[in-house]
Formats: structure tokens, sequence, C-alpha cells
């Protein structure tokens, strides 16, 4: 994979910022362009795909979380926010819209570009897998299906619903242990190899959208229970505890 073959967006304000960002991937043979606002980003991301998006919270006009929202619900693209200390509350907000990673301001090179390549890597395989195959791995999950290969939860119309990385790592992780919970930590454990640290915080996040995307089937029951004091437990038609 040619890093010249993948396109990245830069979205901030601040020209400073912007410019840093763009020369740091650039000087690793990307392609990289950037947007001042939500509204010049979303020009560019209808006249090409890109890879990863690194976004900005606080823009003028429309807000880097309600773009991110937008482009959740038709895209895969890979989105790093980037967010001031204070932003705590943003940041829980923005994994909840569908943000896969976040990056503190001031950033260190190496780590924004060590978690841009990952991301990268995990967008172009689920790309790759995106097409139906033959050798699609399916699960039953409740009155869905989860095609482990395509990383997607197939409805029982066929429409699909697409997990990203985290939400698929603990789905995956509740199924293989169905009956027993698993703590917080244990679930953590699944997710590490992701460049952001999850906390019990980002577990539940993710679990919250896991539960939202099964609920897209009012027929579906509920199957991730809440084990107070302890974790989450899948468990096929049980009701929440």
């Amino acid at each position: 994979m040619l890093t010249s073959d993948i396109n990245i967006l830069v979205v901030d304000d601040s020209i400073v910022t912007r410019e840093t960002l763009e020369s740091y991937f650039a000087e690793e043979g990307y392609s990289v362009c950037g947007a001042e606002t939500a509204e010049q980003a979303e020009q560019k991301l209808q006249e090409q795909e890109f890879d990863l998006v690194l976004l900005d919270i606080r823009l003028p006009g429309k807000d880097g979380l309600t773009l991110t929202r937008e482009l959740r619900t038709r895209s895969e693209v890979g989105i790093i926010l980037v967010t001031g200390k204070q932003d705590e509350i943003d940041r829980i907000i923005g994994l909840e819209c569908g943000a896969d990673e976040y990056v503190c301001k001031p950033f260190n090179p190496r780590e924004i570009l060590a978690r841009g390549k990952n991301l990268i890597r995990r967008v172009r395989k689920q790309r790759e897998l995106a097409k139906p195959s033959e050798e699609s791995s399916l699960r039953d999950v409740g009155t869905w299906q989860l095609d482990t290969s395509r990383r997607v939860l197939i409805k029982a119309d066929r429409s699909t619903s697409q997990l990203t990385e985290g939400e698929f790592q603990l789905l995956l992780a509740l199924l293989e242990n169905e009956g027993s919970a698993l703590t917080r930590d244990q679930l953590m454990d699944r997710i590490k190899n992701r460049t952001w640290n999850a906390t019990d915080r980002t577990i539940d996040v993710l679990i919250g959208r896991i539960r939202r995307k099964l609920s897209e089937d009012p027929n579906c029951p509920s199957l991730i229970i809440t084990v107070h004091g302890v974790g989450y437990l899948f468990s096929q038609g049980s009701e929440a505890v």
C-alpha cells in the first residue's frame, strides 16, 4: 500500500494547527489537504474519497461533533478528533457520535502519526472486506447475524449496520463468552491494540452504541445485560438487570 494513494483531510480553523498536521503526514508521503470549516470539509468529502479525517471539535459554524455524527451515518472513514485538554465531555460525546480516536492539543507528532497509521490500516482492511464473500462467517445475534469477515450486523431483511473496530471486538468478546459476565477490565484488554487508551467510560460508550444498533430491529431481544458491580454479559433473549 503506497502512502501516496492514501488521502487525509485536516479540518481545523487554526492555520497553524492545520498546516502543522498537514506537514506531519505529507512528510510521510501521504496525500493531504486541509479545510478551515466543516462546510469546506463537506465539499472536499464530496469530491473525493478519504481514508482519514483529522477533525477539530471546535469549529466556526457547524462544529466537529455534528460533522462526526453526519459522517458516521454514511461512511466508515477514519475519524480522529483533535481536542483541547478541557474538552473531556466533548471527547466522550465524540466517541458516542462515532469517532475512532482523539488526540489532545498540544499533541506529539509521533503519537498522532502512529494513531493515524493504525486507523488507516483498519479503514483499508474494512473496505477490502466490505464485499460479500463465500467465506463469510455468520453468527447469530438475536434476530441479527454478525458477519465476522465484513464486521457488519445483518438484519433479517438483509439490511446491514456497520460496526466500528471497537464495537466489533467488544461484541465478539461477549459472543465468545456467552452466559459469562466479563468485567470492564477484561473487555478493555480486547481493545488494547487500539491507539487510544480504553477506560471504563469508553467501554460503556461502546456498549451503548452496540445496543442502539441492535435495537434498530424492534424484534431483537435485549442481549447485552449489565451485571451490576461486575460488567456485562451476553445472553440470547435475556432481559437487562
